[in-house]
């Protein structure tokens, strides 16, 4: 596990045999609160890449060495990005299909993505693609899906805070034919500052799903258009855009969502010091399946009822109960700060 935090620093977390997490490396990033960090496909061995308020990203890659009496490891920094002129607010790994890409977002309103043209060798690389938002992006997402039926895909989120500059997530296509990342649908119905966004994985559906966490929880549901010639192309937007779901439980601001492996069940947290899990039921209608708050306490709402029959277990209706998480191991200390 690896956290980053406004000290400047990033810490890398291992688990131990024993169950219990261990901080096997923390070092010194970045000249300002370091905001983001995310890994690397394994497939590409054990890199991270960081951004932060000083204006650059910077790529991470762990060496180790065996010193006859313990194995050591160190991370080494194999490159800093500096193309921006503010701060780099975001920045994630394509999907391990597109290779080793990395795409990064700053508050000048520009999205960035760096390609590593040789695995073997991560000091070099190269700015491929530099898209114009025209408006301060905050959060950045690959659509990770691995059918070729469908084209690269990146949301853009922007915590703009005025209100006239329109939507405030935007999808961008990369196409093969131009070679160019084009926008393709800009969601006009979110219009409050954006926090975080996360495409959800694909296993199979004909959709794609959207996570983004604002001053609540929404779902979107793209499913792309089918275009047969030139004619209909034009007259049809590439997606059809659905409000799969839309909820104010945390009652107050939302500031992350992540997917499960599979894409079921989305996971956002808030201000209210809760953590909640929501799944689409058989009629996909997306409901609050559970809620770990700060305690350590699992809240499983009622199960959603059909018609005016709830369901049962036992022949007993299925009312509210709880769960209890145990801590495992401390993670955090006194002496630091909060993390991002």
């Amino acid at each position: 596990m690896a956290t980053c935090s406004s000290d400047q620093s990033v810490k890398i977390w291992d688990m131990g045999e024993n169950g219990e997490w261990v901080c096997t490396s923390s070092w010194k990033t970045h000249c300002g609160p370091v905001w983001k960090v995310t890994w690397a496909h394994p497939n590409f061995g054990q890199i991270i890449a960081t951004c932060s308020f000083d204006r650059a990203a910077a790529v991470w890659e762990e060496t180790v060495s065996d010193s006859g009496h313990a194995i050591h490891s160190a991370w080494i920094r194999r490159t800093n990005l500096v193309d921006s002129r503010t701060s780099v607010m975001d920045v994630k790994f394509a999907p391990k299909q597109q290779g080793l890409q990395l795409a990064t977002c700053s508050a000048d309103g520009v999205v960035r993505i760096y390609e590593a043209p040789d695995v073997m060798n991560l000091n070099q690389w190269s700015l491929q693609y530099e898209i114009n938002c025209k408006v301060s992006c905050s959060c950045i997402s690959w659509n990770p899906s691995p059918s070729r039926l469908h084209s690269p895909l990146i949301a853009v989120g922007s915590d703009d805070p005025s209100s006239s500059s329109g939507g405030k997530v935007f999808i961008y296509e990369f196409s093969n034919n131009t070679r160019k990342w084009t926008r393709v649908e800009t969601l006009v119905t979110v219009t409050e500052p954006v926090h975080d966004i996360a495409f959800a994985p694909n296993l199979g559906r004909s959709y794609h799903l959207l996570g983004i966490a604002t001053k609540d929880v929404k779902i979107i549901a793209l499913k792309p258009n089918k275009q047969d010639n030139a004619q209909n192309q034009s007259s049809l937007s590439t997606f059809e855009v659905r409000q799969a779901g839309q909820f104010d439980d945390h009652g107050s601001t939302v500031w992350r969502v992540s997917w499960n492996m599979t894409g079921t069940i989305l996971a956002s947290s808030g201000d209210d010091g809760c953590v909640r899990l929501w799944k689409a039921n058989y009629l996909d209608i997306w409901k609050c399946i559970s809620t770990l708050r700060g305690e350590g306490v699992v809240n499983i709402p009622e199960m959603a009822s059909v018609g005016n029959t709830s369901q049962q277990t036992g022949g007993t209706t299925t009312g509210q109960t709880t769960a209890r998480y145990f801590k495992l191991a401390p993670t955090t200390h006194p002496s630091h700060v909060p993390w991002h």
